[in-house]
């Protein structure tokens, strides 16, 4: 099992980094691969969970701790499989993730990509009693209606998307900049985790 990889980012796309390990290449699918370049040429550490296929072995990474031990839980879940666990963790943070199941919020996660009703009523059923062990702090103004409205105002999922970049470290002029190149050819509807994805892309390239 490999826990975790520490080494210098050596490739970056859209779906997955290439961490350079004293001279070998690790590929890892990450929810945001471009928020590890905020570190530039310094090594990062990756947390990882190693996938064992029959047809692949492969390696999803995290920033933190949290983020790995919530995609393992996701992929717990029936109708949950690595890549919705991704999907759900590029489009909100645990903390907001965690929050909407312990309150049994079904609309905040049907807005995740992947997930339709009858999925999140199976995460709330399957993982309501089992995350005692994140840090949730008390975000539930977060999820009603009127912040759903204007998150749909907003650009979409600009609002939620921006929130997670700003966990991320990233600065309000640095987002502001970065929403004025991603607003010119929005489209509606754009999950939040394609926006993520868009904006650290403008954001690495400065």
């Amino acid at each position: 099992m490999i826990d975790f990889v520490r080494g210098q980012v050596a490739h970056m796309e859209t779906e997955y980094i290439v961490v350079d390990v004293q001279g070998i290449g690790y590929r890892v699918f990450c929810p945001n691969p471009y928020a590890f370049a905020a570190k530039g040429s310094e090594p990062v550490t990756v947390y990882t969970h190693h996938s064992v296929r029959e047809d692949a072995i492969l390696l999803y990474g995290f920033a933190t701790r949290e983020e790995q031990k919530l995609f393992r839980r996701l992929i717990d879940v029936t109708g949950i499989g690595p890549r919705v666990a991704l999907g759900i963790l590029a489009g909100g943070t645990p903390e907001k993730v965690v929050s909407a199941i312990q309150q049994e919020n079904v609309t905040f996660l049907t807005k995740l990509p992947g997930i339709g009703k009858k999925t999140a009523q199976r995460m709330i059923l399957d993982l309501k009693d089992r995350l005692d062990g994140f840090v949730a702090p008390s975000l539930g103004g977060l999820f009603d209606n009127n912040v759903a409205a204007e998150a749909e105002l907003d650009g979409g999922g600009w609002k939620e998307a921006r929130e997670g970049l700003e966990a991320l470290g990233y600065t309000e002029a640095e987002l502001d900049k970065a929403w004025m190149h991603l607003k010119e050819d929005l489209q509606p509807g754009e999950p939040v985790d394609v926006l993520m994805k868009r904006a650290l892309k403008v954001l690495y390239r400065g």
